[in-house]
């Protein structure tokens, strides 16, 4: 159902401002990740779980929780998703041990895993496929890349200026307003042709993407030839190839495979597992090499990161109009070009660097080229995809892009420890050798970024992006 055209753009900023608070919360901690240490008396093994508590259950349930919305109500989900983690957001800011904080940065997971497919499916039936659900989707792409900037800016600014405990009790009053607002705005909408819930299929889907993601964070810790690590895979992929038969023969699946007939839907969900896989290491690099090695503090951190996300929402825009006048496909492949020589550039950094010299303008590079794929990936994740599946394709897309940042940031970061201990090794100076490690981890994402670029070419098709009515599948009920 297509809303009345004043109170759709009132739900589509409702539903950005509630997007940009979970975006935000990603990269947030990372800076902050010392005072956390040393306030709550974290060892250094532990910490890792104030980033990885979240992404477990984020990414392990962000399937779940889309096809949730499209049975359950899309409304409904996004509620609930919104009472869990603000919820969850003040538990956090009053942590009193390690402990405490690792469960309630779990519990924020869980409700963004119930937030984001929800409110994006809430927006492809709100606004009919074309150019004007490109434009809504454009702002969602500028979102997600000005938010994954605006997290480490603020977590530094907030971190300095206030303590760590507010880079979560800034979440609650925008998790209230939009509690407050969402009956005002939003429809309720859900596929009202399934009449049953795939419990098997739920079970199965979500305990194989948790220990995927788990195995991923912790392959680290236990070395990816161990016997641990092994086996966690081997139960994800058990898990999975078990959804997968069951999904087969069930006459109302959680997941319909037909939306993988789809070619352009795949190829965006690839070219987001890139994306993912490339920016969340890069941005945890950049930050390590910024403190470690240049000794910044946490708030000139943050405002280093200024370039960026002040940039990349304007280039964001220009994503979203270049699309509609010429396509997804080019724009994208031009996203993935700017992050590849973005990336490249990243790889002479140096001991001695300078802002101006081995930051700046690698910062703008990869400004134009997030602004530049995060919009052409969230309309292309959407293209052709029926209304009653898009709590579906929308959890898929989400899914993709957390598991790639979770691989990255375990790949990258082994690949630059490698680096920097056959540094030491070999006699160099601990901040030298820091410093070819961040350069091995730039080296390995420039290449995978490359790869991003022959997804956009070979995989994403023109066809799939075509203007297409959208089905009346969604069922008003009472605020």
């Amino acid at each position: 159902m297509i809303a009345s055209a004043r109170r759709k753009w009132f739900a589509l900023a409702l539903l950005l401002g509630v997007q940009f608070m979970v975006v935000l919360d990603i990269a947030i901690v990372n800076v902050a990740l010392p005072s956390i240490q040393t306030d709550l008396g974290f060892s250094q093994e532990d910490l890792q779980w104030v980033v990885s508590a979240y992404a477990l259950l984020f990414g392990g349930f962000l399937l779940l929780g889309g096809r949730v919305a499209d049975l359950l109500g899309r409304r409904r989900i996004f509620i609930a998703g919104l009472i869990v983690f603000t919820g969850a957001s003040l538990l956090s800011g009053f942590a009193w041990s390690d402990t405490a904080l690792i469960a309630a940065r779990a519990l924020q997971g869980l409700g963004a895993a119930l937030i984001t497919p929800a409110a994006l499916s809430i927006l492809t039936t709100t606004f009919a496929e074309g150019k004007e659900r490109n434009a809504a989707l454009g702002a969602w792409g500028a979102v997600g890349a000005f938010g994954a900037v605006a997290g480490v800016l603020l977590g530094g600014v907030l971190t300095d200026a206030l303590s760590w405990e507010w880079i979560f009790y800034v979440n609650v009053p925008v998790g209230l307003l939009g509690l407050a607002l969402t009956p005002v705005f939003l429809n309720e909408s859900r596929d009202a042709r399934v009449k049953s819930f795939d419990v098997p299929g739920a079970a199965l889907v979500t305990g194989g993407l948790v220990a995927l993601v788990y195995a991923i964070t912790q392959a680290n810790d236990y070395g990816w030839g161990s016997l641990e690590t092994a086996g966690l895979f081997g139960g994800a992929i058990v898990l999975l190839a078990g959804f997968i038969a069951w999904e087969a023969r069930t006459p109302e699946p959680l997941m319909p495979f037909s939306i993988f007939r789809l070619r352009t839907v795949v190829g965006a969900n690839v070219a987001g597992l890139i994306l993912g896989t490339a920016l969340f290491a890069m941005f945890l690099v950049l930050t390590l090499y910024m403190q470690q090695v240049l000794g910044y503090s946490a708030m000139k951190t943050g405002v280093a990161y200024l370039a960026v996300a002040g940039t990349a929402i304007v280039w964001s825009g220009l994503a979203a109009q270049l699309v509609t006048k010429v396509g997804v496909k080019p724009v994208l492949v031009a996203g993935m070009s700017f992050l590849s020589i973005g990336l490249i550039y990243f790889t002479q950094v140096s001991t001695g660097g300078s802002y101006l010299g081995d930051l700046l303008p690698g910062f703008l590079l990869i400004s134009i080229g997030m602004g530049f794929s995060f919009v052409p990936i969230s309309i292309a994740a959407l293209a052709g995809v029926k209304p009653a599946e898009a709590g579906l394709a929308s959890g898929l897309i989400n899914t993709s892009q957390q598991i790639g940042g979770a691989l990255g940031i375990a790949v990258l970061s082994a690949v630059a420890a490698s680096a920097t201990e056959d540094s030491l090794a070999s006699g160099d100076a601990v901040p030298a050798a820091m410093t070819d490690g961040f350069q091995a981890a730039f080296i390995g994402a420039a290449a995978i970024a490359l790869v991003g670029v022959l997804v956009a070419l070979l995989v994403v098709r023109r066809e799939d992006l075509v203007d297409a009515p959208v089905e009346a599948v969604a069922l008003p009920e009472p605020a």
